[in-house]
């Protein structure tokens, strides 16, 4: 009798002690690898260290159309990770009510690498950078005020916030800092290509793709730089402006007339899955913007000194090159990326 009132006092204590380690922080870092064939990163992890956690919460945040203000519109309506997380379909991003914005949707990866964000280089802080779509009256226009209030009343986020950051404060930083760790960690590395580059099994190029490689060696790279595929640098590349739109790009953000009509450099990395292409999704297709680089490209006071050499406008391509070009650049294709269950909404 004794034994078995001893237990039922104890038994009590251990489910107490079980609910109250769920419910505090759990500090389990998350490895950032960084590939042998990237350079250094550029993100701040001693600023917001990577935990399994953090990256959790972040996931859950990016997938949840309640922080939009029509409860439908996440951060992944957007940017949907079959096609290297842009808006599939859409020349312009769609949002709340249906509504346009202005540019298409650019590509989430590699984020870690990069020096800027926004086509016009708005923020130079991932961290902060969610703060511009969500807060966009087209895109998501939330309100931190109710998404922290209906955060507070469910309790998976409740319970996630404690665990994610040592102080459980379901607050706007905390919620930017759990959305950067999760796009921070979002890496697309291992396509045919990277494969190749790191002399790894499954990297072997065609003869065209090694001439479309070394077509874009002497062509492309002054600005799709590195493997990562571009310098970070804003540049205007010859588009005619669209008059309907007249985005000035980087100029809304320094006011300097040299930046009028330069927008950043993207990567091309998964390039095949991402169109349609540029900032305004003109382009269809891969052979279109080729084409706007040999004989597209419009003179103007901003046009990258690149674009406009030996009194010539635009890159010099054969249809030869063309062709092997566009082979190449299939091989950056990473499907591993494409289809990681980890970056997944299901």
């Amino acid at each position: 009798m004794k034994t078995k009132q001893l237990l039922l006092l104890i038994l009590p204590l251990f489910v107490s002690c079980s609910n109250d380690s769920d419910d505090t922080y759990q500090n389990i870092p998350l490895e950032f690898k960084v590939p042998s064939n990237f350079p250094p990163p550029t993100y701040n992890f001693a600023a917001n260290p990577l935990t399994e956690k953090g990256f959790e919460l972040g996931k859950k945040l990016f997938y949840d159309g309640r922080l939009a203000s029509d409860g439908i519109v996440s951060c992944g309506f957007c940017h949907e990770q079959a096609n290297a997380f842009t808006h599939h379909g859409h020349t312009l991003s769609h949002g709340v009510g249906n509504g346009v914005g202005t540019r298409n949707t650019p590509s989430i990866q590699n984020l870690g690498y990069q020096t800027s964000f926004m086509y016009d280089g708005a923020t130079t802080h991932l961290d902060l950078q969610p703060i511009i779509p969500f807060t966009n009256p087209v895109e998501m226009n939330g309100d931190f005020t109710k998404a922290i209030t209906m955060m507070k009343a469910d309790a998976s986020y409740q319970k996630l916030f404690k665990i994610a950051f040592a102080n459980g404060q379901i607050n706007a930083e905390n919620m930017l800092k759990a959305l950067g760790q999760f796009m921070v960690s979002i890496t697309s590395s291992n396509s045919r290509f990277d494969k190749y580059r790191r002399h790894e099994t499954g990297g072997t190029l065609t003869e065209t793709e090694l001439k479309g490689f070394a077509v874009f060696n002497a062509k492309c790279t002054s600005c799709h730089a590195t493997d990562l595929m571009t310098d970070n640098s804003f540049r205007n590349n010859g588009l005619a402006v669209n008059q309907a739109i007249n985005d000035v790009g980087r100029y809304k953000v320094t006011l300097l007339a040299v930046d009028k009509y330069a927008f950043k450099v993207p990567s091309l990395r998964n390039i095949a899955k991402t169109a349609p292409y540029m900032h305004d999704g003109r382009f269809g297709t891969l052979e279109a913007v080729l084409n706007h680089y040999a004989t597209g490209v419009e003179n103007s006071a901003t046009l990258d000194p690149l674009l406009k050499q030996n009194q010539k406008l635009g890159i010099a391509l054969s249809e030869t090159d063309k062709i092997q070009l566009i082979a190449f650049l299939e091989t950056v294709t990473d499907t591993e990326y494409l289809t990681n269950k980890r970056f997944s909404e299901y």
